[in-house]
């Protein structure tokens, strides 16, 4: 909930037992969750009952049922007919389903093939910036989702732009890594519009300032592939708003216009 961190699980059905499977992968990999909220979707309510069932069973001796009780799920539902009470994991569903849709179309897949997909696209979600990883100005490094995940940054193993291939001349393998770069390029270049929101002549915008993190845009980037850099110098114009900035990156220092920078959402004044 707080750090919106998104995980994918492919199910064969919305039946109540393979609703379970899934929820039992999910605890082998993610650990075993002390909350639960859902919609009213009746797999989720068939879940949380045989659940519920199985922890009152007299098959467990009282050792695994205090065990079981003292570790137990709290399961939250939301009032049937409400799907904006989950705004905050629906619009993770939507930052899923809106561009693998898009890039998917009616591609039909195997099961192997969907997961392989969904877990490269879960880890693309998965290391977007949240802020800076420390408080050291000559620390470049952003927190991600990915952190609380493994502990580190996600990484991905490095595969040739084939966006620009024609789709017939590309193996099965490539046409999945095609699938996965279209959704980065979608998904990336969205998130960055979001931090990049500043709208013309409805109100003044503050301008960035020096030492701020910021991310670079640039379209040419693999996937997972984020460059933070920090504003060392501000080059105003004649009406006292910056429109560019000399910036620090990893490789050394640029000059970008403010179009291709993306202030984290650190302070709320932007």
């Amino acid at each position: 909930m707080v750090t919106r961190t998104i995980h994918i699980e492919i199910v064969t059905s919305l039946s109540t037992p393979d609703f379970i499977a899934g929820l039992k992968r999910f605890i082998a990999r993610r650990r075993l969750p002390s909350d639960i909220y859902s919609d009213c979707g009746r797999n989720f309510i068939g879940a949380q009952k045989e659940i519920s069932k199985l922890w009152k069973s007299d098959k467990f001796n009282s050792e695994v049922c205090n065990f079981l009780a003292d570790k137990s799920i709290s399961w939250h539902f939301n009032p049937p007919g409400t799907p904006h009470f989950g705004g905050i994991w629906e619009a993770g569903i939507k930052s899923v389903k809106h561009h693998l849709l898009r890039t998917l179309g009616t591609a039909v897949l195997t099961l192997e093939d969907m997961t392989t997909v969904t877990t490269q696209i879960e880890a693309c979600l998965n290391s977007r910036p949240l802020t800076q990883l420390s408080s050291d100005p000559n620390d470049l490094a952003p927190l991600t989702p990915g952190h609380f995940l493994t502990g580190n940054a996600l990484s991905a193993l490095p595969e040739p732009d084939v966006t620009t291939e024609p789709m017939t001349h590309l193996s099965r393998w490539k046409l999945l890594q095609r699938a996965v770069q279209q959704f980065w390029k979608r998904s990336s270049f969205e998130y960055l519009s979001k931090l990049q929101q500043r709208p013309k002549w409805y109100s003044t915008r503050p301008n960035l300032q020096i030492g701020d993190l910021v991310v670079l845009k640039d379209e040419r980037f693999p996937p997972m592939r984020w460059k933070l850099a920090r504003i060392v110098e501000d080059h105003p114009g004649p009406d006292g708003l910056t429109r560019v900035y000399t910036i620090k990156t990893t490789d050394g220092t640029l000059k970008r216009s403010i179009t291709k920078l993306c202030p984290l959402p650190i302070d709320s004044t932007y």
